[in-house]
Order: structure tokens, then C-alpha cells, then sequence
């Protein structure tokens, strides 16, 4: 599926245009105060898409106090004139969606000790321990490793948001797919979705001690036409299916450990929200969110919120929001504007 721009996309001051295609003036609503609210949060690109029509794309350019972002985050600008971000976390939920093409392929069982595919001793644990840990607790977050990948707890009994034990997910699909990561990704993904402007590169000295060392470039639009392949029910835009309808399913399933994640995506609606952070909260992770919206969430406020009952993308990057309440006071203010 195309995003072509409406009016008032134009309006909204967005980069060079060119590569969408036009689309007729129609009816859309009024996002100032949305527009207003999310430019005064550090964000450098902003987009919503409502049923394939786009009707607000805006980027806004780094200020010259944030250098150290931009030579950590940014690779450059797309000739959207929107800056190529490494999307930190929000790649855990790109990874997701090639694990369920891997199964579709048969060449990954998530049921499967992680030590089938990447060999013995890619933990600290003893051999029994590790045996013990299958690739379904690294994608719920439920290994029972810390981040030193040492073993603190049974596999499947509690959930901590690990990004070390997660990059191993990534050595498994290279292994089992017997390719590289860039290479999978680009003829499984990006490629057949139109995502042009994405591609792993390798992370700067500065971010070498979270335990994944490479990160995910793209840019809003590409981050859009990643969340429509979920609204298409795992198609690309032009109808080639990229992963099967059940497959893509079983990512938005209800981790037994933290009722807000599934397998590397984070859920709305739950009855509680167990944070990255590892706080415990009663409730869904975003309230006044719908409570199927399902999520892409990296650091510094990196957002793809997905919500098929609406038909709806939202795509925020930039740096960390100043409203340490972010999500919740966007989606009162999106609420109130798209009903």
C-alpha cells in the first residue's frame, strides 16, 4: 500500500514530497493541537496514517544542542528530508516479524532450546540451565537470565526486559537461515514492504554497552509502511505476502509473565503493565489509548503504535520526550481529534 498525502499532510510542512504520490484533497481532521503538543517533545519526525491515506507528516530538524544524539542516533537524511534514526528498541519488534517468516520458511521452532541454533554455551548458565532456555522465552522476555547472561531464574517464570539475551534472537536467524542479518532482512522485509531507507549498521563506541551492537536506520515512512504490513494482515503494499496472517498473530499473543507483551512487541489493554524498567503497574500500558493498539517502542520515545480496530499508524522519532507521560497525554490528544 501506497501513503499518499493528503492536503493537509502538506500543509503540515513536511520535507521534499516528491516520491508520494499525490492524492486528492479530502475531509481530515484538524491535528494542530497534536502537531503542537508533539513538536515541543524533542521530536524530529512525526506521521499518522488513517486507512492508507496519510494525513499528517511532519520532520523537524536536530537543534544544534543535540550533537551528542546525532552523532550517536543519525546516519544521515533521507531524501524525504526525514533524518535516518537508529530506532533503538523498536528493532526488537522488526526482528519479531523475521522470527515468524523463519517459521513460516520451517527453518526456526520457537519451541526449540536457543542452543540448537547458536550452539552450547552462549550463556553463563550451566549446560542443564541453558538446554532449558527455548527461543520463546528470549522473544517474551522471559529467559531467566540477567544481562550478564548469567542465570537468576527458571526460564518462563518471570519477565525482565533484557536486551542482551534479545540479541541473541538475531545470531539464531542468521544461523538458521545459514545468511546474514542485513541479507534476510532485505529480501524477507524491507525489500518487498518498499522500506528503501532501512538497514542495520553498526553502533558507535558510545552505545557498545547495552549488549547489541548493531541498530536498526530507517525513518518514519519506512517505520509506517513496517506498521501497515501488520494492518494488512502480513502483506506487503503491492499484495505480496511477507508473513502468514497466523504468523504474524502469534506476535500480538499475551506473554504468560507481563500481560502488556507479546513476542517483542508491547500490547494495550492488558489488566497490568509490567515497564521496561521492570516497575509493576495495574492497568493497560497506555490508558487512553484504543486497547488494541499494539506497540514498537525504543528508547528516547521512538513510537509505532498500531491499531487495527482504527485502521491507524502513528510514527514518532526524535529524542527522549520531556513529558515523562508521553504516551498517555498524545493518545488523549490523538483520541480527541480522530475519535
Amino acid at each position: 500500500m501506497t501513503f499518499p498525502i493528503s492536503r493537509r499532510g502538506l500543509i503540515a510542512g513536511v520535507g521534499v514530497l516528491a516520491a508520494a504520490p499525490a492524492f486528492a484533497a479530502t475531509a481530515t481532521p484538524d491535528l494542530d493541537a497534536v502537531l503542537d503538543y508533539v513538536g515541543g517533545q524533542k521530536t524530529t519526525g512525526f506521521l499518522v496514517v488513517r486507512d492508507g491515506e496519510t494525513l499528517v507528516e511532519r520532520n523537524w530538524p536536530l537543534p544544534a544542542e543535540a550533537a551528542q544524539f546525532r552523532a550517536v542516533f543519525v546516519h544521515g537524511t533521507s531524501p524525504d528530508g526525514a533524518l535516518l534514526e537508529d530506532v533503538a528498541s523498536q528493532q526488537k519488534s522488526f526482528v519479531a516479524v523475521l522470527v515468524a517468516i523463519a517459521v513460516d520458511k520451517g527453518l526456526i521452532d520457537v519451541e526449540k532450546p536457543v542452543s540448537d541454533y547458536v550452539g552450547a554455551g552462549w550463556s553463563k548458565a550451566s549446560p542443564d540451565q541453558e538446554r532449558s532456555i527455548r527461543l520463546i522465552h528470549l522473544l517474551t522476555m522471559s529467559s531467566g537470565l540477567d544481562e550478564s547472561l548469567a542465570y537468576v531464574a527458571q526460564a518462563g517464570s518471570a519477565f525482565f526486559y533484557n536486551t542482551p539475551a534479545y540479541a541473541v534472537v538475531k545470531a539464531v536467524l542468521a544461523a538458521a537461515a545459514r545468511q546474514p542479518l542485513e541479507t534476510i532482512t532485505g529480501d524477507w522485509l524491507t525489500a518487498p514492504a518498499g522500506m528503501a531507507d532501512t538497514s542495520w549498521r553498526k553502533r558507535p563506541t558510545a552505545l557498545g554497552n547495552v549488549g547489541n551492537p548493531t541498530g536498526l536506520v530507517t525513518t518514519p515512512r519506512d517505520i509506517a509502511r513496517f506498521g501497515q504490513i501488520v494492518l494488512d494482515g502480513g502483506k506487503a503494499r503491492d499484495g505480496r505476502r511477507i508473513v502468514s496472517e497466523a504468523g504474524l498473530k502469534t506476535l500480538f499473543t499475551r506473554s504468560p509473565t507481563n500481560s502488556a507483551y507479546g513476542r517483542l512487541w508491547w500490547l494495550n489493554g492488558g489488566e497490568e503493565t509490567v515497564r521496561a524498567a521492570g516497575r509493576r503497574v495495574p492497568g493497560p500500558l497506555i490508558p487512553a489509548a484504543p486497547a488494541d493498539l499494539v506497540a514498537a517502542l525504543g528508547a528516547s520515545d521512538r513510537k509505532l503504535y498500531v491499531v487495527p480496530s482504527r485502521k491507524l499508524i502513528v510514527v514518532r522519532t526524535g529524542q527522549a520526550a520531556p513529558d515523562a507521560d508521553f504516551d498517555q497525554q498524545l493518545w488523549l490528544r490523538l483520541s480527541k481529534t480522530l475519535g
